[in-house]
């Protein structure tokens, strides 16, 4: 059972925090590094979650939180043979639980041709947002494996991989009621509304230039009209 009594200790002024196992860290460990961008995750899907979410959305990100915390857990605690106390660890069926996950909100989604701008709707674009603090977590998770190498649980940041993964494709589905903005690669980027008043000002332009060339003709004509004037057939 976890008891918070008071937030704030003093304990970590000196740079330093502890682990799971009580032992002793730099704040710049890749370890603390992690948990602290899978704390970010779960702080970016708070902001979707107070969105306008389908139901099954909201309980799928309710559960991915809970197990952030889990991670963060298995990430703090060192692997070490024969515990007394078996650890929170990040297992495959967490794992396999993201993948199902995805297959299932994917089957409702068009073929994608291109990469997506992110946007669209808040929801959408807090899950965008927390697809690639995701992304950040792997691969800080990557750097504490490469530090730290037997003592860590490689499943968190296969965990991490899946999770991006699942938070692209979510974000997808609740973009799709406001439509989805594709990459164009080499595209004209002038916005939409300053192209509009390009061509509106080509068009002005050349209804400009027709009328005063029609003008212009009307006025010769008028000149090689007018009585006393010598035509062509008076040329002498």
């Amino acid at each position: 059972m976890i008891v918070i009594s008071r937030v704030w200790t003093g304990g970590g002024d000196t740079g330093h925090t502890h682990l799971a196992d009580m032992s002793r860290v730099p704040k710049t460990d890749a370890r603390i590094a992690a948990c602290g961008d899978a704390d970010e995750v779960n702080s970016v899907l708070g902001t979707a979650l107070v969105e306008d979410l389908p139901e099954v959305v909201g309980e799928t990100l309710a559960q991915v939180q809970n197990e952030l915390f889990d991670l963060g857990a298995d990430l703090a605690t060192p692997v070490m043979p024969d515990p007394a106390h078996p650890p929170l660890r990040i297992d495959q069926a967490a794992i396999s639980r993201l993948e199902a996950w995805c297959d299932e909100f994917s089957e409702e989604l068009p073929t994608l041709r291109s990469f997506i701008l992110p946007g669209g709707n808040r929801a959408s674009a807090a899950l965008h947002h927390a697809r690639t603090v995701a992304r950040r977590a792997e691969r800080t998770a990557w750097a504490a494996v490469a530090a730290h190498g037997d003592s860590m649980n490689p499943l968190t940041v296969t965990y991490l991989n899946r999770l991006s993964d699942l938070l692209f494709v979510l974000a997808r589905s609740v973009g799709q009621s406001h439509g989805e903005r594709l990459w164009v690669p080499g595209a004209d980027r002038t916005p939409p509304d300053a192209r509009a008043r390009r061509n509106r000002d080509r068009i002005i332009a050349s209804t400009a230039s027709g009328a005063q060339e029609h003008s212009d003709q009307d006025d010769s004509g008028r000149r090689h009209s007018a009585p006393g004037s010598a035509g062509p057939a008076d040329s002498r």
